[in-house]
This record gives C-alpha cells, structure tokens and sequence, in this order.
C-alpha cells in the first residue's frame, strides 16, 4: 500500500494550490482527481465565464465606436466559434496545470474517485492508500429547486449555458445574486432580451444596498426586466426560450464516505475550525464544500492555510480581508465591513464617496457609470473597507483591502499619490475630499 504525508481529494482551485504548497513545504503529496484537473473555477466558472464577459465587453465598446470619431461596422457574434475559443482557453490552462504538477517531484496525481475508509485511509477504484493527513476539496455543483430541475433543453444552470450553439431570442434568469447578475450582463450586452425574477427584495442582496439599486438603474436603462420578492414556483416559464437557474450552488459531500467517519456535515458542508481541521483528527478541508463563500480565491487561501496548520504553523483565515468581486457590466467589488456591518458592531463611521463622472479617465473610457465609497472608523480614522461599482473597480479594490489589511487611517491613504490619469486616483479623490 502507497504511503503518502498529505492525500488531496480533489485538483480544483483549492486541490491544486494545496498540492503545490505541501510539495513546497517537502510533503509526499498525492492529489485524487476522477473528473477534470481545475475544478469549476477553470472548466465551468471563473476562466469560461470571465472569457464571455469579456466578448461582451467588446461587443458593448464597438456601439460606443463613433464617439471617438470612429466608424466600424456592428460585429456578428458567432456564437459557436465564441464556444469554441473559450474552450480552447480552457484546454491550454488546463495543461498548463497539469504540466506544473507533473513537474513536481513530491505531487503524485491520481486519476481514480476517492473514497474514505478511516481518518488515514483512502480507497481509489480497487486499490487502498494511505496517509499521515487527508485535505477534502471535492468543490461544489448548481443547486436546483424543488420545483425547478435543470433539463439540459430550456431549464440549464451556469455549466449548460456555457455551451450554448447560438444566442436564445429570451431568456429569464432566475436569481439575482452574483452569477445571475453576470450572465444578465452578458446576455443583455449580447443583444438578448434578459428578464430577472430574485425572491429578495433587490439584486445583490449582500452587497451594498446603494451598489445594488445602482446596477438596478443600469440594468433597466439597458431595457433587462427586473423582478424582486418573487417566488421561482409562481412564475410563468412559458414565454421564454431559455431559463438559467442560479440558486446557488450545493456543496459535492455525498459520495466520499465522510458520513460514515462521523465528519460533521451542515446541509452537505463540511464544518472546519479556524485552522480548516474537521472534527476528526488528521482530516481537512477545504473550498466550495466547506465556505458560505464560495470563491476561487477563498477556496485557495484556505488550502493553503490547510496545508501550512499541517505543518505545524497554526495560521488562521481573517475572511473580513476577502475582496468581493461581480464581473458585471459595470464592474462591482467590495472588500472589509461596510455600513450596515459597523450599525450592527456599534461603530460610527465616516463614509467618503467619489463618483466616476468626475474621473478624467472613465470620461476618456466613456465608461462614467459608479461611483467609489470608502468607509473608516470615525473614532479611530481606520480604513474599514469600501463598495464600488464601475469600471475596474474589481482591480481597484485590491487598494483598499491592503489598506484595511495594514490599519491604514483614512488621513494616510487619502495622501498617497496616485497617477494621473487613472481610475485609482478617484480613491485618493473621494478620501481627500472629505479631508479638506
């Protein structure tokens, strides 16, 4: 029977940085993967869908052609060869993957489904291995409703509706959250008639209640059709040629024996601690199946948090310094506490906000549409985190979150320098402004 330091069930974002950290700490890794090398984030999520978010892009900057003096003819979208090159992305990152673990020397990959049979003890298809620690990131999958199961045909979730052929007349999205407001992005820049049905009371409903009535207003001018407080059972499916259900996302628990070892499950979650341990010695997790958020950038900062705590250093994961980040058109990102969260912690705080209209450079993009806010502790003048939506706000934001990450007051990000001109001087704009 192998022998192994560490066992990784599962190569997606967080499996694969998980590998690379323990190979890196001198760990006999084995990383067990029965599907594709990459996960959701690579072949179904983050990659596929931001490669669509940019075709839409281009699509959105070519009908704004002729306000710089230029005349080009409307592109025709080929949906198909559109398809075609994503997956072409998609192919090379992935055996660029699998190329960077191949050529470490301490990484085993095991191609075979994985299943628990003790806390150190794995069984792959009809062989057993073994290991001093196991690390679970067998990732997450569409959720359906009870009413509303995913058809392949006109009911799809966010893998189907990647691989569309051509471009439906209609479509109604189902769910307002994050992915529901992208793909509406997408689809509305692509020239199809959109229709959003969210069962709280506005999209966005953990973001920034002035963020999200902002890309309400952005929506309805560019004619998508907006729904809230609506019950997915009540609605008439008939008139539409597509529905794309984001409902969330259910985490991959089922098939792995955890049950079975007595690894304590919430909904299908696997609960960890602050160091990622379950409640059985030796076994880890980490990603989708674990985290209320569900991101690629979560779900590596956790692996390796994972691994590093295996190795005896005792890390713990501080989630308020996570950037929030919507590829919608325009961009939405937010990082640290905002208002409501400071109200609810008895902190007073100053808010300072700068509008993109009053930015040189989003004036020169033609892209004006969002603002900036930042949020600071009036008692300490602690930059405690911001929201924002507009043009490269998902870049941006990283600004903001080092500042929250090293205490910075509000005084000494509001005088850095910042170049001109660029979208990030609208951050020193909007904090020197309420300095004066």
């Amino acid at each position: 029977m192998k022998s192994y330091d560490v066992c990784i069930i599962g190569a997606g974002w967080a499996g694969f940085n998980a590998a690379l950290k323990a190979a890196n700490l001198g760990l006999k890794t084995a990383l067990i993967e029965e599907g594709e090398i990459g996960g959701t984030c690579l072949n179904r999520g983050c990659i596929p869908t931001k490669f669509l978010v940019q075709t839409a892009k281009i699509i959105s900057q070519t009908k704004k052609a002729h306000q710089y003096g230029l005349e080009v003819s409307f592109p025709i979208i080929k949906l198909s060869e559109t398809k075609q090159a994503k997956e072409t992305l998609v192919k090379s990152l992935k055996n660029n993957l699998e190329n960077f673990i191949k050529a470490k020397k301490d990484i085993e990959l095991i191609r075979a489904k994985a299943k628990l049979i003790s806390k150190n003890e794995i069984s792959i298809g009809d062989e057993r291995i073994s290991s001093k620690y196991i690390l679970v990131s067998c990732g997450s999958r569409p959720k359906e409703l009870g009413n509303l199961k995913f058809d392949t045909r006109k009911i799809l979730s966010s893998n189907e509706i990647l691989n569309l052929e051509s471009l439906p007349r209609n479509i109604l999205i189902i769910g307002g959250g994050v992915i529901g407001c992208e793909f509406a992005s997408i689809f509305a820049n692509l020239g199809v008639e959109v229709s959003i049905a969210e069962y709280m009371d506005r999209l966005l409903p953990l973001e920034d209640a002035e963020v999200s009535k902002k890309l309400e207003s952005i929506f309805r001018k560019r004619k998508i059709s907006i729904k809230t407080k609506v019950d997915a059972a009540t609605l008439d499916l008939s008139g539409f040629e597509k529905i794309l259900l984001c409902a969330g996302r259910s985490p991959n628990t089922e098939e792995f024996g955890l049950e079975d070892l007595g690894i304590k499950l919430e909904k299908g979650r696997i609960i960890t601690d602050g160091y990622m341990r379950t409640n059985v010695e030796n076994i880890y997790a980490a990603g989708d199946c674990t985290s209320i958020k569900q991101l690629a950038h979560v779900a590596t900062h956790q692996a390796i948090l994972a691994i590093e705590n295996i190795a005896g250093m005792k890390k713990t994961f501080d989630y308020g310094l996570v950037p929030n980040c919507i590829f919608t058109d325009p961009e939405i990102s937010s990082v640290g506490i905002d208002q409501n969260i400071a109200q609810n912690n008895a902190i007073e705080t100053t808010v300072d906000k700068f509008d993109f209209l009053s930015s040189g450079m989003a004036r020169i993009m033609n892209e004006t549409d969002g603002f900036i806010k930042i949020f600071s502790d009036k008692k300490t003048d602690k930059i405690l985190g911001a929201a924002m939506i507009g043009p490269k706000v998902t870049e941006l934001i990283a600004i903001v979150a080092i500042a929250v990450k090293t205490g910075m007051k509000r005084k000494e990000l509001g005088e850095m320098i910042f170049a001109h001109p660029t979208l990030s001087e609208g951050i020193g704009e909007a904090l020197r402004s309420g300095l004066h």
